[in-house]
């Protein structure tokens, strides 16, 4: 390691505080598949003092980051006030509303921009039609990416390896018979996805709902963001997808457009 490198290393000890970051891994502990814990597995799970951890529980608790129900505790409203202050202040979710409120309008149906997260998409904006479909997700869920069409809309530019790296093996977990089972299949939809420009489902993750989806890309050509639609399966009309397909792919280019020339620096 040069004398750079570990002065640098240095610094970064010198000015991380230890507390915090304890508290913070704490907190990430919280998930969709664990939404709950106690104490004692907390402690164990981060291999902390229980003392140390009851400490933290009670301070974020007593700042409503968690909520207590006897002994178990799940994530509170301030993380959701946190999340959505986070989602208000992203120029790129800024940009996209009236992007995706245009394409609400002309299509009749729900639009939706999602960030890639590790191996998960998170809808960071979406506007619904009052009165028409608007399916199970919500600004800040968070879906797996392999299994979303928004998902491949993020993922298409990945080849083999990079998808070993992110997703950790070849298996992938199913959701729907849809799902490709591993990177394989999935490589296979991706490179569909990138040679026509779009990805497009039936029934993908969601049953009973088409989605299409567009890449976002930024002033280097790089895909920071998927936008998409989704429709139920009872309202599709015939012959109208070809036309649905060109005007999510309009939408995202218009969203690229406006990302170059207002944020050219921007970086995810």
């Amino acid at each position: 390691m040069s004398d750079t490198s570990e002065t640098l290393s240095t610094d970064n000890d010198r000015y991380t505080v230890p507390a915090l970051e304890r508290g913070l891994r704490l907190l990430a502990c919280f998930t969709p598949s664990q939404p709950v814990w106690s104490a004692p597995d907390l402690a164990r799970t981060l291999a902390l003092p229980r003392s140390t951890v009851f400490r933290m529980l009670t301070t974020l608790e007593g700042m409503g980051y968690l909520q207590r129900s006897g002994t178990e505790y799940r994530l509170g409203l301030a993380v959701l006030r946190l999340g959505y202050d986070y989602l208000s202040t992203q120029p790129l979710a800024q940009l996209a509303e009236p992007v995706l409120q245009s394409l609400c309008d002309r299509l009749g149906f729900t639009t939706n921009l999602a960030l890639l997260d590790g191996t998960s998409v998170v809808y960071v904006a979406r506007i619904a039609p009052a009165g028409a479909f608007q399916g199970a997700v919500r600004v800040g869920s968070r879906l797996p990416a392999h299994a979303t069409v928004l998902g491949r809309a993020l993922l298409q530019d990945m080849d083999a390896d990079q998808l070993r790296a992110l997703f950790g093996g070849s298996e992938l977990p199913q959701f729907s018979e849809s799902t490709p089972r591993s990177v394989e299949q999935l490589l296979q939809l991706l490179q569909q996805d990138h040679e026509r420009g779009y990805a497009m489902g039936e029934g993908f993750y969601e049953p009973g709902v088409s989605s299409i989806a567009a890449p976002v890309r930024d002033a280097q050509g790089r895909i920071v963001a998927g936008l998409g639609m989704a429709v139920a399966f009872t309202e599709i009309a015939p012959g109208r997808m070809a036309d649905w397909v060109e005007q999510v792919r309009a939408a995202a280019d218009e969203l690229a457009g406006h990302l170059r020339t207002q944020h050219p620096g921007f970086l995810r």
